[in-house]
């Protein structure tokens, strides 16, 4: 999967929680992710919170499917409310995916 098409499908399942992304999916979604809050907090900051505020949701539904590719259930996102819950949802949305859909 490459940059366009994982952002036209992360965008596509906008609040779908369900099913599988892969690394490459995720990873790509992450880095379009960063580089629109970078631009869009160079021109504005109100513009960056809509921005934010926009991309939210996309990016929970990614991490829960990817999360379930890895074989884990999405509700460990809520780790991100804890200061050193990013790198342990980092450690695991860095794993190969599991079960009888691994390549």
């Amino acid at each position: 999967m490459n940059f366009g098409q994982s952002i036209s499908t992360c965008l596509s399942k906008y609040a779908i929680f369900s099913g599988r992304a892969s690394r490459p999916e995720y990873w790509w979604f992450f880095l379009f992710q960063v580089l629109v809050s970078v631009a869009a907090g160079m021109i504005s900051d109100k513009l960056s919170g809509l921005v934010s505020l926009g991309l939210l949701l996309p990016s929970l539904a990614v991490g829960a499917r990817r999360l379930h590719d890895i074989g884990r259930s999405g509700w460990w996102q809520l780790l991100l409310l804890t200061g050193i819950g990013f790198f342990v949802l980092l450690y695991f949305w860095v794993q190969p995916p599991k079960g009888e859909w691994a390549d």
